[in-house]
């Protein structure tokens, strides 16, 4: 079966994946508690998130580094760095500390994605195979399970310590999944370098494609169950049910981007995927009630699952062999300030005109993907 085939193959980065699913789910689902307990506005709340973003984009940038001095061990101390930074971030109580380990949150979980992907799009190059949204896919499930359980965590009055505590121990034990043998890890024609090559046209526009759908993706992922609790007076089971609909349908999409995928087919299923997304996250900033706000973040869902891993891929195919991570990196660095900066950004928004229009706001980016990016991205494509 090609399914259980390609998990095989992508043993190593679905787990990282999987571990960093596992810390943003149940961050996302816990925020709540947590901003309450450090008892901060929106705004404070966006910077606090703007220091993960710094750190992950720092980690971006050094990552082809490490994956040129480290190929096979790169992947495990970035899994290993993420569960001891999750421990005790639950425990902190104060403003400083908090900030602090949100950047080494960003740097480790920045560090890990990064490898991840190169580790990915080094397979798809070696067997001619599509598999960037079926790793992602995991990243979801993993992420929908962990806000579920958080949710659940809540309700019984579980404390945020003792839970980041379980979480931290889960990453550790996915980390020591990340190791592969040498001749696993890299061909002899794929060993990365410390490219400082220049960054190329295509992949200025894989890394914009990326930037709009994780912005969307990341930023619904934060604020969603803030959405649903405060702006549709939903309780807190309720509102971790909106992050974790998200990851259930992004890691549904995923999966079904993997098996109808072909690799020259991406652009037109990125296409279609925009609408989708643009159109859930419409439905989801006007939503009267919450179960609307759900079939809105389902739909959102279904479409963005499929956008940052297929223009991740996509960057990955118009590079050289021994420069991937550096193509890989670059575009996932543009798309990643999407990612990070979008939790700060809605709070921003939020503060200013509320969580109906900074949703708003963000489905109107989505829909330049199909109308703008993907148009520019047909006649800048290498021959």
């Amino acid at each position: 079966m090609r399914l259980l085939s390609d998990i095989r193959l992508c043993r190593a980065p679905i787990a990282a994946f999987a571990g960093v699913g596992v810390f943003w789910g149940s961050f996302a689902a816990m925020l709540p508690d947590l901003k309450a307990r450090l008892a901060i506005s929106d705004a404070t709340l966006g910077v606090i998130l703007l220091g993960s973003a710094a750190g992950a984009l720092l980690a971006m940038w050094l990552s082809p580094r490490l994956d040129a001095a480290l190929p096979r061990w790169g992947l495990t101390l970035s899994g290993v760095a993420l569960g001891l930074v999750a421990l005790p971030l639950g425990l902190i109580e104060a403003l400083v500390p908090f900030v602090i380990g949100m950047v080494a949150v960003g740097m480790s979980t920045g560090m890990y994605d990064i490898l991840g992907n190169a580790r990915i799009s080094r397979l798809e190059a070696r067997h001619r195979l599509s598999l960037m949204n079926l790793n992602h896919a995991l990243y979801s499930f993993s992420y929908a399970a962990a806000a579920t359980a958080t949710g659940a965590a809540r309700e019984a009055g579980l404390a945020p310590g003792l839970w980041f505590a379980v979480v931290g121990t889960v990453i550790l034990l996915a980390g020591t999944l990340t190791w592969s043998r040498p001749d696993l890890t890299i061909g002899q024609d794929e060993t990365p370098q410390e490219s400082r090559g220049r960054i190329t046209p295509y992949v200025w526009l894989a890394g914009l494609v990326c930037l709009i759908g994780f912005f969307a993706e990341n930023a619904t992922e934060g604020w969603s169950a803030l959405h649903i609790e405060r702006t549709l007076g939903g309780g807190a089971a309720e509102g971790a049910l909106g992050p974790a609909m998200l990851g259930l349908t992004m890691g549904i999409g995923r999966l079904a981007g993997h098996l109808v995928t072909a690799r020259g087919t991406e652009t037109t299923v990125l296409r279609w995927a925009a609408l989708l997304a643009a159109s859930g996250l419409v439905a989801a900033a006007a939503a009267p009630v919450p179960l609307v706000a759900y079939l809105g973040f389902g739909c959102l869902g279904l479409g963005v699952s499929v956008i940052g891993p297929m223009a991740l891929a996509l960057a990955g195919q118009t590079a050289r062999p021994e420069a991937r991570t550096f193509a890989v990196s670059r575009a996932a660095m543009i798309g990643y300030f999407g990612f990070f900066i979008g939790p700060p950004l809605m709070g921003f928004l939020s503060e200013a005109f509320g969580l109906r229009a900074a949703f708003g706001i963000g489905a109107m980016m989505i829909l330049a993907i199909p109308l703008v990016l993907l148009p520019r991205m047909r006649a800048d494509a290498p021959a």
